[in-house]
């Protein structure tokens, strides 16, 4: 859930889905509680905690962690369940609330809706007085619970021989507080960028992408870095950037970091999870190391509980979000950093020369400003239109050609269409994502060109 601070997501409103939560995992439930940087985090993170308390939950405050970190925590610290106040990715003035499984993962479709009917009906469970002697607890050991599980799961000789030297953007949020504690720990040079904790984002949006990147990228240039990665708000995700500069989206990552994991563990099912947002380069890669790609739709959610139910090897999205299995089973930017610096380690090879590997694809990524109905609408006429070709909807619509793809789907979290192409050639990129453009507005829109 997420909202505008003290606009749509006040006090209020998070006091009452704390209160939603702890009536639905039970009296007596421990729920660990952390936040990202963003404003008002301080007041939803307690305003949650005293809904949870009157509820008859026990709340234990985690303080500032990056959402990988809280997940860890609430599975291998004996908790129920958790609360993250984070709004990830999203602009400044956003924050939100994500609730957590025992598992570590978000809960599942089904029980975010059992809560919102408790919440809406207002079925709160409601604690006697004498229930309410203890404080909300501290919980003060998940930064390095995490850090130690992230260097415990790769060859940290491997990786402590290459030397290497690593910019880290953390987007002035709390991948500051663990990805240069990771990189230090595997023996590498941690240069920092935006690594001071500041609501207002003021290096960059929260959302790692090339554009968001750039700065970025020329200081991995200038000062001869093997490798740079970006973080966005809360740290599940890892942008990389290779020691030409050139960024990379997470599907690159994923696909390179899928084949190399399928080699150190043989024994699980040959089964890769992405979101229908990645490129059709993933099956063209993975197909060759004997490698199932499954399409999901766009949400790690989708893909955690793809690997609970049936296992793989991996999952991933294109936005930098990949999901190691032998650690947790939620995406986390410090595991996918630290990872990729033991395969390139164990490789013996530069990140370009890693990313060189993959099929090359230019991209062009926007979107339109619209009502979710509208934007329903524009995924029908864009499938009409685009009948005679291979089809996935899931999620949107997502039609493969001959040397190309795109994906017109609705955002899950702005009210906007999401427009996303690929192709073999820029220029054939740009015409065809111009030409989708054109037959949306001329069609839902009623703009003519």
């Amino acid at each position: 859930m997420r909202g505008i601070v003290n606009e749509q997501l006040t006090p209020l409103m998070a006091l009452r889905l704390g209160m939603a939560v702890a009536t639905f995992f039970g009296d007596g439930c421990r729920i660990l509680v952390g936040r990202d940087v963003r404003c008002g985090g301080d007041m939803i993170a307690k305003a949650v905690m005293a809904g949870v308390m009157a509820a008859g939950g026990k709340p234990y405050y985690a303080g500032y962690a990056p959402t990988p970190a809280i997940q860890y925590g609430v599975k291998t610290l004996g908790y129920d369940a958790g609360i993250i106040v984070t709004a990830s990715h999203n602009p400044p003035p956003y924050n939100g609330i994500k609730v957590i499984g025992p598992l570590g993962v978000e809960i599942r479709r089904r029980d975010e809706r059992a809560i919102e009917e408790i919440y809406f009906s207002e079925r709160y469970r409601v604690a006697s007085w004498k229930a309410l002697a203890e404080d909300a607890g501290r919980e003060d050991r998940v930064i390095n619970n995490y850090v130690d599980a992230v260097v415990s799961m790769v060859d940290v000789d491997a990786i402590r021989r290459r030397g290497f030297r690593v910019v880290a953007d953390c987007a002035n949020s709390v991948g500051a507080l663990t990805t240069p504690r990771i990189l230090r720990r595997l023996g590498a040079k941690c240069l920092c960028v935006n690594c001071n904790l500041d609501p207002y984002f003021p290096a960059r949006q929260p959302e790692p992408t090339p554009e968001t990147l750039a700065t970025t990228s020329c200081i991995v240039r200038s000062v001869g870095a093997d490798l740079g990665v970006g973080h966005d708000g809360d740290a599940d995700r890892a942008i990389l950037v290779d020691e030409k500069g050139e960024v990379w989206w997470g599907d690159r990552t994923g696909s390179l970091l899928a084949a190399y994991v399928a080699g150190e563990y043989p024994g699980a099912p040959r089964r890769v999870y992405t979101a229908v947002s990645s490129s059709i380069l993933v099956e063209e890669y993975l197909s060759k190391h004997g490698l199932t790609v499954e399409w999901t739709p766009v949400g790690a959610i989708n893909i955690s509980y793809k690997l609970v139910e049936e296992g793989g090897v991996a999952g991933f999205e294109e936005n930098g979000g990949y999901i190691h299995p032998p650690h947790q089973l939620v995406r986390d930017g410090g595991m996918t950093l630290a990872l990729f610096l033991e395969m390139m380690a164990r490789e013996g090879a530069k990140a370009s020369e890693l990313f060189a590997r993959l099929p090359r694809y230019y991209a062009v990524k926007t979107k339109i400003e619209m009502p979710r109905s509208k934007a329903v609408e524009a995924v029908r006429i864009v499938a009409e239109k685009y009948a005679g070709y291979r089809q996935v909807r899931i999620d949107g619509v997502k039609v493969f050609g001959e040397g190309w793809w795109f994906l017109v789907r609705p955002s899950g979290t702005e009210p906007v269409l999401r427009i996303m192409v690929e192709a073999r050639s820029r220029e054939e990129a740009v015409k065809l994502a111009n030409s989708l453009i054109e037959l949306v507005k001329a069609e839902v829109l009623g703009v003519k060109a």
